[in-house]
């Protein structure tokens, strides 16, 4: 199973990275030790190239990114989902306060999360226990009415066992059809008398 995530280095790390993998006999190189480790917290940590160490955070993209990779040049095969990315920045650069990139990877999706997506509502807490409880009381008996014990919040076992009895619907007096066509009230055995 494959692991991805996007390395987001500053310039000067990249020429070096860059070289470090284009070399065939990477050992002739000054830069030999190629680490990443993080701290306890998962998301601060060190990127270490030859001598030199980098603080880098794990970000979190605002959306997936596929990752394809082809054997041909002709057809593509999909290999992964990435929804994060290391951030490697230089020693004296300020470090991020969130854990989430606002901006995506190509430029139109710059300030994505505000620009693309929906704000999560503000909910009331209370509303959302109400409707809970709701739908507790509809799970239970089938109705959505509220009984005077739950609103004095005695939920002992013997009032969640019994259930409400639901109470008949009246059904409105709806016109005879007869009595609107004039006719009288036929069955289905007047039906048969006149076939005889």
């Amino acid at each position: 199973m494959e692991e991805q995530f996007v390395l987001r280095v500053p310039p000067s790390v990249a020429e070096r990275l860059e070289r470090l993998l284009n070399e065939e006999d990477p050992t002739s190189s000054g830069d030999k030790e190629l680490d990443l480790s993080f701290s306890e917290d998962g998301r601060n940590g060190t990127f270490v190239i030859g001598n030199d160490r980098f603080p880098a955070s794990l970000l979190d993209l605002p959306s997936v990114v596929e990752s394809y990779k082809t054997y041909d040049d002709s057809v593509l095969i999909k290999t992964d989902d990435i929804g994060q990315m290391i951030v490697v920045r230089e020693e004296g650069d300020p470090t991020l306060d969130s854990i989430e990139y606002r901006h995506g990877l190509t430029p139109p999706m710059r300030d994505a999360r505000r620009r693309r997506f929906r704000r999560e509502p503000d909910l009331n807490p209370e509303v959302v226990q109400r409707v809970e409880r709701d739908l507790w009381n509809i799970m239970r008996s089938g109705t959505a009415e509220v009984t005077p014990q739950e609103e004095d919040g005695d939920y002992s076992a013997r009032n969640v066992s019994k259930k409400l009895e639901p109470k008949p619907v009246a059904k409105p007096h709806a016109p005879d059809s007869a009595a609107m066509t004039g006719e009288a009230e036929r069955s289905d055995s007047d039906d048969s008398e006149d076939s005889i």
